[in-house]
């Protein structure tokens, strides 16, 4: 007697059905991960260099800024220069005037961002640059400090990112279940 090896057409239809449940469950979920990701990292990159530029201008005693720009190598001009996506530079402001001079030198250089994620400043203060005093200190913003805004390219509330920036140069990353005000 021979035996005979191999599946069944009703084995091989079991294991496709569970294999298209898991990827029906997996598939979300990753998604879902690798947004919250992408989102996190696009934050904490500004994040650091914008502590990077606070720790500089204490090291060096004199005005670090942080501004949006195009080319990475002039701050932005026009409507592009309060959108945070679409790079940024950090660089030495001895005259703070939040402007790379002649023999300034720009210190870090961030590309913009790949996708469509979109980060702004939602209220009207239309927050281009950043600058921190030899004391470490944000200088130019308003009052109350501002709040930058990460939105993704399909607008999920779930992946929203805030960065607040105070007027002491505290800055923290939000989310918009962990604060009211990252909408």
């Amino acid at each position: 007697m021979k035996l005979q090896s191999g599946f069944t057409l009703t084995e091989l239809m079991a294991v496709i059905a569970i294999a298209a449940i898991l990827m029906a469950i997996g598939v979300p979920s990753y998604r879902y991960v690798s947004a919250s990701y992408r989102m996190s990292s696009e934050v904490n990159g500004l994040l650091g260099d914008l502590q990077f530029a606070r720790s500089e201008a204490i090291k060096e005693g004199q005005p670090v800024t942080v501004c949006v720009s195009t080319d990475g190598a002039a701050c932005a001009n026009g409507v592009a220069r309060t959108r945070w996506h679409n790079g940024w530079i950090v660089f030495s402001d001895p005259n703070g005037n939040a402007k790379v001079d002649a023999g300034e030198a720009v210190l870090r250089i961030q590309a913009g961002f790949s996708g469509k994620d979109t980060f702004q400043d939602p209220a009207s203060s239309k927050l281009d640059s950043v600058t921190f005093n030899r004391e470490g200190f944000a200088v130019g913003l308003p009052n109350a400090g501002v709040t930058l805004t990460l939105h993704d390219s399909t607008g999920n509330a779930a992946f929203t990112r805030c960065l607040a920036i105070t007027l002491v140069g505290m800055m923290t990353t939000q989310t918009h279940a962990t604060a009211a005000t990252c909408i």
